[in-house]
């Protein structure tokens, strides 16, 4: 095919639209303001740990068939691992319990139907009671479609929606947050095995993706920063990069923004998008996990949320994090690692540690947020938007920047026809 597309931001979104196209036979030029690949889903060799780091910790689940599928585009699939089982230990700070979700590996919420396998001390009425979420509106408050209260709610729903929305759950998106339980809980345990990035984030979703365009005859420029749309009637007719760097677009040609919000409404004024956002919080530490660590620990009554272990390393993500973001580091890095302590079954004084603070994570997944949220069509007949804070059905995760990429790429192909 002789159509190009130049392709602004090599985030997931922007990396995933790019293969797409590039592996449908389309001249690919990607465009990149920073000097990396992946935005937000990236690794970096960090000097106070002496390791290689993830700028944040992501999860992926085996139903995210969006993110699996840029992961076979791009060959690394086996690149993500996890049990066998779709299974989540838990631990309660405040008491010390532990229990363990186990959702097995049918297609089928038969889970529910065991009591050895739902959160203790529930009932399969209590979930029942989650039902309204499957059909509530966007528009509506998870906190006024659900009881936010009760054993079921401390113990699962909060730290499920909080990690998902990055938002107290009550005030969040009653349909985003069914969004999550339809693909999740009633989607049974085939669908919600949890897959991390053994060996970084960049090495299994990043850096291939930039090889392989390499090879299929993209090109990738860094340090190349979009100023200004160069527009007439409905088409872009050019990309001005400054200092008369200035690229004329064809007439079958496309264009594809997947930067993030404030930059995107920059570059189209009076385009519509999300205006608050919230802080994530991701803690790393320098150590052996214990012997039998879960790859995944949820962990309730504390600071920490969810705790993540790694070769040499253990890794702690905080959601909602905004009241974290101006704690003294240190102060932060000890009160993370007394939660780490009790929660792993380790011990010891403070080893070398990170903390990375994302003030502007995600958008905060709540109704009037949501609203906000543009589609992948503008009103230029051959630009297309993509990026997780656009309208792909989700909260801000890694499957909803992969939508995104996959849908603005669909755009480009029917382009024309």
């Amino acid at each position: 095919m002789s159509k190009t597309v130049h392709i602004i931001g090599a985030g997931i979104s922007g990396l995933s639209a790019a293969v797409r196209l590039a592996n449908a036979g389309l001249h690919v030029h990607v465009h990149e303001a920073t000097q990396q690949a992946g935005g937000r889903c990236r690794s970096y060799f960090d000097a106070a740990t002496n390791l290689t780091i993830d700028n944040g910790n992501h999860l992926l689940l085996s139903g995210n068939r969006h993110a699996l599928g840029y992961a076979r585009a791009i060959g690394t699939e086996a690149g993500l691992v996890g049990p066998a089982r779709a299974k989540f230990p838990f631990v309660d700070l405040a008491d010390g319990r532990r229990w363990q979700l186990d959702l097995g590996d049918s297609r089928l919420p038969l889970w529910l139907f065991d009591s050895s396998r739902r959160v203790p001390d529930t009932a399969v009425g209590d979930y029942l009671k989650l039902a309204p979420l499957t059909w509530a509106g966007t528009d509506r408050l998870v906190g006024d479609a659900i009881p936010c209260h009760g054993t079921l709610y401390q113990r699962l729903v909060q730290p499920l929606l909080l990690a998902a929305l990055n938002v107290d759950p009550p005030e969040g998106s009653a349909g985003l947050a069914g969004a999550i339980v339809r693909e999740t809980l009633l989607a049974g345990g085939q669908a919600c095995r949890p897959l991390i990035a053994r060996d970084g984030l960049s090495a299994v979703l990043v850096e291939p993706a930039v090889r392989l365009l390499q090879d299929k005859g993209a090109s990738l420029r860094f340090g190349h920063e979009l100023r200004a749309l160069a527009t007439s009637a409905d088409r872009v007719g050019a990309l001005n990069f400054g200092t008369g760097d200035e690229i004329v677009i064809g007439p079958d040609d496309a264009v594809i923004i997947a930067v993030p919000p404030r930059a995107a409404a920059a570059l189209l004024p009076g385009l519509k998008t999300p205006t608050q956002f919230r802080a994530i919080v991701n803690a790393h530490f320098r150590c052996d996990p214990p012997p039998g660590a879960a790859p995944i620990l949820g962990v309730i009554g504390g600071t920490v949320e969810w705790l993540f272990k790694f070769p040499q390393r253990l890794s702690v993500t905080i959601s909602n994090a905004d009241r974290l973001v101006d704690m003294p580091r240190e102060q932060l890095a000890r009160t993370i690692w007394r939660d780490v302590c009790a929660a792993a079954g380790v011990s010891g004084d403070l080893p070398p540690w990170q903390i990375v603070r994302e003030r502007r994570a995600t958008f905060a997944a709540t109704p009037e947020q949501n609203g906000l949220r543009p589609g992948p069509v503008t009103t230029y007949k051959n630009l297309f938007l993509a990026g997780d804070w656009t309208d792909t059905g989700l909260p801000a995760t890694i499957e909803g920047s992969v939508r995104s990429g996959d849908r603005a790429a669909s755009l480009v192909l029917r382009l024309g026809r």
